[in-house]
């Protein structure tokens, strides 16, 4: 929850106007450990999908606000290939009861919002695109609940050698004070510190969200990059938690996996975002996250709407489906 997305604005500019560039600013490079072996490349699995874009152009002049000159949200059928495309599922996870974990649930409010997500979409949603022949991935984190899954050791293998360790500057003891503030006062708060420690240290999958088989599990970037590669995926759609926050900023989220070339597109209604006080009643930063996606990374997705077309796209690996 701590890493800047530090690209500029002139990078953002000449990227969105030129396309992805290979690697994004404050971005590691991701190479994969191996190459995968050769096979013969199935017939494409084209479909077109409902997708959300938003047009940051043109602002008015001649307005008060010359942002409401835009012509904002709009929606056209876009063209994918299910060969290429993969829904990633982001730490969806098992985040007990208010019961159990008080004080986690005081100060990370979506979880309750997340749970519903979790019961009520994720099962269309996860299934849909198991039986469609979609690759399905799982980004987890926060605990070792994942590690004796057969797709999270594939995944390792497939990833290249983690990256050397970033150099930080040494904290001295005003800047500990200031982040001890900020843990007690700003988020998560004092009281609440040994419930959501406790809540991390039980960490498990969501029920809905556990991996099937051999599915891929990956904790960090590289295995992600891997498990994309391996599978010729240039087009991530992100399901999880939260828009916002994690599928944008986290490792192996958008601005990370952009950075290797890789498009970043969202589900719609299987995501929410971590809210404040002002804007949780209407869900204002669910708006904003999802508009961030459509700006800088890809596009939004409805997610019957996208089950629909992988159904009509017929079974993977048939030439001309």
């Amino acid at each position: 929850m701590s890493d800047p997305d530090n690209k500029s604005r002139r990078e953002f500019l000449r990227e969105s106007a030129g396309g992805l560039v290979a690697a994004a600013v404050g971005a590691p490079a991701l190479t994969a450990a191996t190459e995968p072996a050769a096979r013969p490349e199935p017939g494409p699995r084209i479909v077109r999908v409902p997708a959300s874009y938003y047009q940051q152009f043109d602002a008015d002049p001649n307005r008060d606000v010359p942002a409401e000159g835009y012509g904002g949200w709009k929606k056209a059928a876009m063209e994918l290939d299910l060969r290429h495309t993969a829904v990633v599922v982001m730490h969806a996870w098992d985040s007990g009861t208010p019961a159990e974990f008080p004080g986690w649930y005081r100060c990370v409010e979506y979880i309750p919002r997340a749970n519903a997500i979790c019961r009520e979409v994720f099962p269309k949603l996860l299934s849909g695109v198991r039986a469609a022949g979609v690759p399905l991935f799982h980004f987890v984190g926060g605990g070792r609940y994942y590690e004796n899954l057969p797709g999270y050791q594939r995944a390792k293998k497939l990833a290249a050698e983690p990256p050397k360790a970033r150099e930080t500057i040494a904290a001295d003891p005003t800047l500990e004070r200031l982040r001890q503030f900020r843990s007690d006062n700003v988020f998560v708060g004092k009281h609440n510190q040994a419930d959501v420690a406790a809540g991390f240290a039980r960490l498990d999958f969501a029920p809905e969200a556990r991996p099937l088989g051999e599915e891929g599990v990956a904790e960090d970037g590289e295995q992600l990059f891997g498990l994309c590669k391996a599978a010729g995926v240039n087009h991530l759609v992100y399901a999880g938690f939260a828009i916002n926050w994690c599928l944008l900023l986290s490792p192996g989220g958008m601005h990370e996996m952009s950075g290797a070339g890789i498009l970043c597109s969202a589900f719609r209604d299987a995501t929410t975002a971590v809210e404040n006080k002002d804007s949780a009643r209407r869900q204002w930063a669910k708006e904003l996250g999802l508009w961030r996606v459509a700006l800088a990374f890809g596009f939004v997705f409805d997610v019957d709407e996208f089950l629909a077309a992988a159904r009509g796209a017929g079974p993977p690996g048939v030439a001309g489906s």
